[in-house]
């Protein structure tokens, strides 16, 4: 696979974390973590996802069976590992993964009693990025949970961002509204510079006003945060994961794969802007 994106993103400093999350399931959370990591990869980014959901769906949509899943992000969690010992490759060059599996259901349980358990994930990872003879990654995807539980309060406080994947249904504003009021709290007890990365519009159909009328309501809220990518509904989307590959593995040519790179592009420009604004102010 071989993509353009226009001028090289920077690839200096400490890479972006982006928690994908919505408390609100079925909504293309893994989809978009699966596919956006692997079109990142394909324009030369280094990609790291965190499979931070017990079901481990994202493991095994990039082809890693429960068989190879020695270490863990609950490892990780409960610091008996570190994020290099659970880093393991993926089908996709370029696109590693921390796998999940079960255990991570007993986070919860087993970090009870510890009360800097919201920072694990941070921690582990800030260890990571400080050692100097560690490989450069340029992105960290973590794929939170359905759900308000330790999990997905470790990753939006070791998150720079949070994207949102945004089911085109008669109840999506609802369901942001309750997810903006999340990253408010988690903002002001556990993260004040977490920023929300952008809304991105999932299994969107094209035949029917009720996808048109949400991407209207959506734009008019949150305005330049939704992405200008919509990820239309798919069937080969929905077939990749059964065959332990992302969709642009699966079927490049499909409409799913093409708009899945359209949102990597839209994500590195993204990056380089607000890099080049940082740099600005500081100068």
């Amino acid at each position: 696979m071989r993509f353009s994106v226009s001028n090289e993103a920077a690839r200096s400093g400490a890479p972006r974390i982006i928690a994908v999350a919505n408390q609100k399931g079925g909504v293309g959370k893994t989809t978009t973590a699966i596919n956006l990591g692997t079109a990142l990869a394909a324009i030369k980014q280094k990609v790291v996802i965190i499979d931070l959901d017990p079901q481990g769906n994202a493991s095994t949509g990039l082809g890693v069976p429960p068989a190879e899943r020695s270490v863990t992000a609950f490892d990780l969690l409960v610091g008996e590992e570190s994020m290099q010992a659970a880093i393991t490759p993926t089908v996709v060059p370029g696109l590693s993964i921390i796998p999940s599996d079960v255990l991570l259901s007993g986070a919860e349980l087993e970090l009870a009693n510890d009360n800097r358990r919201s920072y694990k994930l941070k921690r582990a990872i800030e260890a990571y990025v400080a050692d100097a003879a560690r490989d450069r990654i340029d992105y960290v995807l973590i794929d939170c949970p359905p759900s308000l539980n330790v999990l997905t309060v470790n990753a939006l406080t070791a998150a720079d961002s949070i994207l949102v994947p945004l089911q085109c249904e008669f109840f999506a504003l609802e369901g942001l509204t309750q997810l903006l009021k999340t990253v408010e709290r988690v903002r002001g007890h556990l993260n004040g510079t977490l920023d929300i990365q952008g809304v991105v519009l999932t299994m969107y159909d094209g035949r029917n006003n009720l996808s048109a009328e949400v991407e209207a309501d959506v734009r008019e809220h949150f305005g330049d945060k939704v992405y200008k990518t919509v990820i239309p509904r798919n069937v080969r989307v929905s077939e990749a994961p059964s065959v332990g590959k992302p969709v642009l593995l699966y079927d490049l040519n499909c409409a799913g794969s093409k708009a899945y790179v359209s949102l990597a592009k839209e994500v590195v420009r993204q990056e380089r802007k607000r890099k080049a604004l940082k740099e600005g102010e500081a100068a």
